[in-house]
C-alpha cells in the first residue's frame, strides 16, 4: 500500500466524498493507504502542499483567486470538486415552516467572521432581496465557535455547516429553517487541490479512480450507510443526526456525480466574489482549475 496524505481545511460532514473515499474503501481499493489531517487554526491546508506533507487537499477556488489578487502564480491547482453547493443552513430558535429570509432583517445573526462562508452568505442576502446591513450580525471564528455562541444564549438564527444544524435539532436548542445554497446555485464551494506536478503522478490517477466510484456511492447509497461507515470519524456526533445531514445534503445536491469544476459552477463562484469586492478582475479558468486526471 502507497500512502497518501489528506489533509482538510475544515472537518464536516459537508465534505463527506472525501471522507467516504476513506471510510468507504475506495482508496484502499486502488492500493493507497489515506493518512488524513486537519490544518490548524488559521493556517491554510495549502501550507501543506507547499511543504510537502500532503498530496491532496481540501480547500476553495479563494484561495486561487487571493493569490491572483497578489500578482501572484496559484501555487496548487484545483482539479476536482467536492460540494457544488454552499452547504450552510441557517438555524432558528423555534420552527418556522412559513420562513422568509426578510425576518432575518432586523434579527441577531450569529455568522462566520469573514472568507467564503461570510461571502457567500451576503451574496444569498443580495439574491433573497434583503439589505445585509439590517442584520444584526454577531461574528464568531470557526465552527466550535459560531455554534457555541448561539448554544449559549445568543442570536435568534445561526449560520452553520452540517451536522451543527442537525445536532442542535436533536438536542432542541434550534430548528433549521433555511438553506443557503438554494439561495445561490449550483456553485464552486469547495474543492481538491493539489499541485500540477502531482497530479502528472500514478498516484494521482489511483486517487482519481477511487473519487470517481465514491462520487456514484453518494448518490446511490442510503444516507444511514454511508453514516454508518463514517461515524468513526465523528465520535461526538449521533449516527442518526449524522444520516440526517447526509441525507439532506444528498437532496441539495451538493456531491453530483461529475467530479470536475464545471465552468459554469466557476463563473458563479467569480460572481460570489465579485458581488463582496473581492476580486481584482475575472480571473481565466485555466488560472485556477485543471482538468482532473484520467483513471
Amino acid at each position: 500500500m502507497e500512502k497518501i496524505n489528506i489533509q482538510f481545511t475544515l472537518f464536516s460532514a459537508f465534505y463527506s466524498p472525501l471522507i467516504s473515499a476513506m471510510s468507504g474503501g475506495f482508496l484502499e481499493a486502488e492500493g493507497l493507504d489515506p493518512q488524513w489531517s486537519v490544518s490548524p487554526p488559521g493556517v491554510s491546508a495549502l501550507a501543506a502542499l507547499k511543504s510537502g506533507s500532503a498530496h491532496v487537499v481540501q480547500s476553495a477556488l479563494s484561495q486561487g483567486f487571493t493569490s491572483l489578487n497578489k500578482g501572484e502564480t496559484p501555487e496548487a491547482v484545483h482539479f476536482a470538486q467536492i460540494n457544488e453547493m454552499d452547504g450552510f443552513f441557517l438555524t432558528g430558535r423555534k420552527p418556522d415552516p412559513a420562513f422568509a429570509w426578510n425576518k432575518l432583517e432586523g434579527a441577531e445573526v450569529v455568522l462566520f467572521n469573514g472568507g467564503q462562508p461570510l461571502a457567500m452568505f451576503k451574496y444569498a442576502c443580495h439574491k433573497a432581496g434583503i439589505d445585509f446591513g439590517k442584520i444584526k450580525a454577531i461574528y464568531a471564528s470557526g465552527p466550535a465557535e459560531v455554534d457555541r455562541t448561539f448554544r449559549n444564549g445568543q442570536g435568534q438564527y445561526v449560520q452553520e455547516q452540517g451536522p451543527f444544524p442537525q445536532q442542535l435539532q436533536a438536542d432542541g436548542i434550534g430548528h433549521v429553517v433555511a438553506q443557503v445554497g438554494k439561495q445561490i446555485g449550483p456553485c464552486g464551494f469547495s474543492s481538491l487541490a493539489s499541485t500540477r506536478e502531482w497530479l502528472r503522478t500514478d498516484m494521482a490517477k489511483a486517487f482519481m479512480r477511487a473519487y470517481r466510484k465514491t462520487r456514484r456511492y453518494m448518490n446511490e447509497t442510503p444516507a444511514a450507510a454511508i453514516a454508518r461507515a463514517e461515524k468513526p470519524y465523528f465520535p461526538d456526533i449521533d449516527e442518526r443526526v449524522l444520516a440526517d445531514c447526509i441525507g439532506t445534503y444528498q437532496q441539495l445536491g451538493c456531491w453530483t456525480p461529475h467530479v470536475e469544476i464545471t465552468r459554469a459552477a466557476y463563473e458563479t463562484t467569480l460572481d460570489v466574489f465579485e458581488y463582496n469586492g473581492l476580486l481584482k478582475q475575472r480571473y481565466p479558468y485555466e488560472q485556477v482549475c485543471a482538468v482532473p486526471p484520467a483513471g
